[in-house]
């Protein structure tokens, strides 16, 4: 059951809250318009477990997938919490495709704040985003390290040979594999075992994707593994060098706010559809639609002061970061809980929504089991739960012992 009628104003009226210029008002719009477009697709997509090309066509000929270059190469500049705004948005029309937009736009929009890369090379990727509509995403995640946020070296080597670089070896979680025109792969330096990242395009021979993704969320991402069998690069293919800081910690890592942001739009989403269903279903042992019974309402405004909750932390950890830069490289434990609140009120929400609806949630049909399960898939990208928690843990412990031991107030031991 699905209420064309009241969804997309219940998503935007939401989505306004956050509104504050006249172009948050216009990127707000332009990322309603592509949700809209995507909604419709969204269960064919998650049934097929197929890569939404048609929606990535959009994208590009809308220049969204631009919105994160500077202006001087012809994009927005857009600013983290304008990732945010429009992340969440256009993630409500589908999640996969909001997920694997933001990694794309959280790379270029993580190369133009650090500037570790040649200004050349940058520019040359932008023109490329720009003009040939190019999509890009880091590959770093490999089956023996895990996640690169726990620390891991890359099995994946690079050998320099007559002046040009052989890399060797395999990603795993590699999102919008079949449709990447470039990546950036990690890979371990053989005579110097320093990490770089190096920049591949995949037109270049040596490069295939065994379909290896079968997750029961997320499943339009196709973050299947991509295979690199003695591919050649050219000398200055190598970008960045010991630049792990993306994923390993420290205020770098902002621009992967970007996946909380998708996640709660996908937990508005269900939220919007739980409304509408709870507007319109009157079962005939009521005398009216059940948004009038008070354990309905009651969930609806749990929903809400959720939602309210991660959104605000959310947006004011982006505001925080964009307005004072000489902050960034102390916000890793804000930034770090930004994510982690906003996962676990995703969750929440699309529980309740589903409560709201009853049994009908499960039904195959119903939008709300696959928020259940794209909002599961949340928690396990980066930073995962426990890191968070150990963050804070360490911060707050090596804290109270610099305090104890600059005061010399002991504590007594108890007896």
């Amino acid at each position: 059951m699905v209420f064309p009628d009241l969804i997309p104003n219940l998503a935007n009226d939401l989505s306004r809250l956050f509104v504050k210029t006249e172009r948050h008002e216009q990127l707000l719009q332009q990322a309603s318009m592509l949700a809209e477009q995507f909604r419709p697709n969204m269960r064919h997509i998650d049934e097929e477990g197929a890569f939404p090309f048609e929606h990535f066509q959009l994208l590009k000929e809308t220049h969204y997938l631009a919105l994160t270059v500077p202006e001087e190469y012809g994009g927005q500049s857009l600013s983290l919490y304008e990732l945010i705004l429009v992340q969440e948005r256009l993630s409500q029309g589908d999640a996969s495709t909001g997920l694997c937009a933001g990694w794309h736009l959280g790379l270029v929009y993580d190369i133009r704040e650090r500037r570790t890369w040649n200004a050349r090379t940058f520019a040359w990727l932008c023109e490329e985003i720009v003009k040939r509509k190019a999509v890009i995403n880091r590959l770093a995640t490999e089956e023996a390290t895990g996640s690169p946020t726990r620390g891991g070296k890359p099995i994946t080597t690079a050998v320099k040979r007559d002046g040009k670089w052989i890399l060797t070896g395999r990603k795993s979680f590699a999102s919008m594999a079949e449709a990447l025109d470039y990546s950036l792969v990690t890979a371990v330096i053989a005579d110097t075992g320093k990490v770089g990242f190096f920049l591949v395009d995949h037109r270049s021979s040596g490069i295939r994707i065994e379909k290896t993704w079968d997750m029961i969320a997320m499943r339009g991402t196709r973050s299947d593994d991509v295979i690199f069998d003695h591919v050649e690069l050219p000398a200055d293919a190598l970008v960045e060098l010991d630049q792990l800081e993306f994923v390993k910690g420290g205020g770098s890592r902002a621009w992967l706010l970007h996946i909380p942001a998708c996640y709660l739009g996908a937990a508005i989403a269900a939220r919007n559809y739980a409304i509408s269903f709870a507007s319109h279903y009157q079962p005939n042992s009521v005398s009216e639609p059940i948004i009038h019974l008070p354990h309905v309402r009651q969930k609806i405004a749990e929903m809400d002061m959720e939602l309210w909750k991660a959104r605000h932390v959310l947006y004011f950890t982006a505001e925080r970061w964009d307005a004072i830069p000489e902050k960034r490289s102390a916000m890793d434990r804000e930034l770090a809980l930004a994510k982690y609140i906003a996962l676990n009120s995703a969750n929440r929400v699309v529980d309740l929504a589903m409560r709201i609806a009853g049994a009908k949630s499960l039904q195959r049909s119903n939008p709300l089991q696959q928020y259940y399960r794209d909002v599961r898939a949340g928690l396990h990208n980066p930073p995962m739960e426990d890191a968070v928690v150990e963050l804070f843990a360490s911060h707050a412990i090596l804290n109270g012992a610099a305090i104890v031991h600059n005061t010399g107030n002991h504590p007594s031991p108890v007896r």
